[in-house]
Parts: structure tokens; C-alpha cells; sequence
């Protein structure tokens, strides 16, 4: 059975996708692999640059963009490996980082899922994980519980030097044991951008596994670059969010944590409104800000709040 699946979703990056399969050739060379990337009708020759310089990959062609969870089950429903790789189009992996996810993983049978340390392109630390959402942690200043209970709220603040047992960790670069995938189910595919691996990860804790992370494997991540800059990918976060909350918590919880999360957005609007005032409009970037702020408000208060956006 092959030891690996990589699993790559790509939309439109090409150039990041020749780079990401690039790194896979260079840096796994003692582990049996298979790669499988699912393009969501990209438009700028993607699959051909595939079939031309990289005719060993799968390819899983979609003729509209069925979004990262549904592209990634078409992937899983392919896959031959032990473990599923995931991959975004925007990382590159570094020498030895699939080897140490893949023998701390062999060496824990109570691992479902566990991620590496995800690295600016100056080497500096991303964050790679994340703790579930709650009323608590919005209520909260995230950076201010990170300082004050490391343990419970681990962060790139910290220097981990072994593998600790997280929550959740950010899905740019996860190893998924096969075993695991199957006792808990794939992605959840009402999710269409983000979310996708909390929710994930909140099965597999609920169903006892455990998500890892471990610093030595390390990636380079150009965050956001496989999404992009749009409005869209904004809104569609919080409508993700509102989803997470409104699968896993009862009514009166999950109102409470729409109301929070509308009022912080109107308090951040009101000071940004205030900042574009007395600078007298001159500062482009308080200008843009208060238009994305604007926008999502508008979008808080229309029926589109509960459908998803990006196409």
C-alpha cells in the first residue's frame, strides 16, 4: 500500500502549483507516494501545465469550483495512501518535513491528524494551529489568552521544540491518518473555503483522536496567495464561522455568538469611520478599510448571510 496521498486543490495558480509539486519531488525521496490534484476549473491552463511537466500526477478536472471540501473528498475517494498529505497550492515543502509528520505519526496510533510548522518566506513563524472557537475566545483579545495560558492557547509566540497536541491546526499542510478519515467521515462539504479543517478536527476529538502539532517539519506557506485578496473570501469566513457554530451549539449559544460577532464588526467600523474623518479622507488604506467594513455589514443584514459566495 503506498505510504502517502498528496492531496493539492488548485484554482487559478498555476505557477504556485508547479512550485508546491516541484518541492515534493525535490524534498520525498524515501517514501512511496501518490499525488492528486483536483483543479476546480481554472482558467489559466493549469491542467495543461499538469498533463506537460508533471504526467505521473492524477488529475481530477472539475468543471465548476466545487469549493476546497468537496474538491478534497473527490481526492479522498481516489486515494491509495495510509495517510492523505494535504497540501495548498502556496506551500513549499523544506527537506525532511513530510518524513518527520510521517514517522511521528507511525509512532502515535492515537494521531488522526497533525501539521508542521507553516514559515513566511523570510523564515519567520506563521501561525500553524488554532484552538476551537467560543464565546469565550471572541469575547476575548486571542493574543492576550495566548499570552496568559500558553498551554491551553499554544501560538507562534512560543518555540515548541516537541510535538504538543492542539485542537486544530490550519489547513495549509495536513497529514490525515486514512484510519481515522474513515471512522469519522471526510470534509464536511457545507463548508466551502474555510472551516473545513476545524470542523474536521472537531470530530476526530470527539470521537477520540487527536490533532498534533510538530515543529520540525517545516513549510513554506505565501499565505493567501491561493486565495486571494476579494471581499468574497472575507465574507465567506464569517459565514463558515457562523456555520461552525450553528452545527456544534444549541440556538440561544449560537445567536449570542452572531450578535458578538456583529457588534465587534460595527465598533471596528465606527472607530475606522472616525480615523477616515479626522484624516479627512486622505489615508487610502482607512478608506478601503471602512469599504470592506461597510460591505460585510451589508452583507450581515441581507438573507445572503447564509449561503455561500465564492464562485
Amino acid at each position: 500500500m503506498t505510504d502517502i496521498s498528496f492531496v493539492i486543490v488548485n484554482w487559478n495558480t498555476r505557477e504556485l502549483l508547479k512550485n508546491c509539486l516541484a518541492s515534493v519531488g525535490r524534498t520525498v525521496r524515501d517514501l512511496s507516494y501518490e499525488i492528486i490534484v483536483v483543479d476546480n476549473a481554472s482558467a489559466d491552463g493549469s491542467v495543461a501545465m499538469l498533463r506537460d511537466l508533471f504526467p505521473r500526477v492524477v488529475i481530477i478536472a472539475n468543471n465548476e469550483n466545487r469549493g476546497f471540501g468537496a474538491a478534497n473528498n473527490q481526492a479522498f475517494q481516489a486515494m491509495g495512501g495510509r495517510y492523505a498529505y494535504l497540501l495548498n497550492t502556496d506551500t513549499v515543502l523544506t527537506e525532511g518535513a513530510v518524513r518527520e509528520l510521517f514517522s511521528f505519526m507511525e509512532n502515535h496510533p492515537e494521531a488522526g491528524m497533525s501539521c508542521g510548522q507553516l514559515l513566511n518566506r523570510d523564515g519567520s513563524k506563521q501561525n500553524s494551529i488554532a484552538s476551537f472557537p467560543t464565546l469565550f475566545t471572541l469575547l476575548m483579545n486571542i493574543s492576550l489568552l495566548e499570552y496568559l495560558f500558553p498551554e491551553k492557547y499554544p501560538s507562534k509566540r512560543y518555540e515548541h521544540r516537541q510535538p504538543i497536541a492542539v485542537d486544530s491546526a490550519i489547513g495549509a499542510c495536513l497529514m490525515v491518518k486514512k484510519e481515522a478519515m474513515d471512522a469519522v467521515g471526510w470534509f464536511d462539504e457545507r463548508y466551502y473555503f474555510f472551516f473545513e479543517e476545524t470542523d474536521w478536527a472537531y470530530r476526530m476529538r470527539l470521537a477520540g483522536w487527536r490533532v498534533y502539532h510538530v515543529p520540525t517539519a517545516r513549510i513554506y506557506h505565501l499565505q493567501g496567495q491561493s486565495i486571494g485578496p476579494d471581499i468574497r473570501s472575507r465574507i465567506e469566513f464569517y459565514r463558515s464561522r457562523y456555520q461552525f457554530f450553528e452545527k456544534w451549539h444549541r440556538f440561544p449559544y449560537y445567536a449570542l455568538i452572531r450578535l458578538v460577532i456583529f457588534g465587534r464588526l460595527l465598533i471596528n467600523c465606527f472607530f475606522t469611520a472616525l480615523m477616515f474623518i479626522f484624516s479627512l479622507g486622505a489615508s487610502r488604506g482607512t478608506r478601503d478599510k471602512l469599504r470592506v467594513y461597510a460591505r460585510l455589514i451589508r452583507w450581515h443584514v441581507t438573507p445572503a448571510s447564509s449561503r455561500m459566495i465564492i464562485s
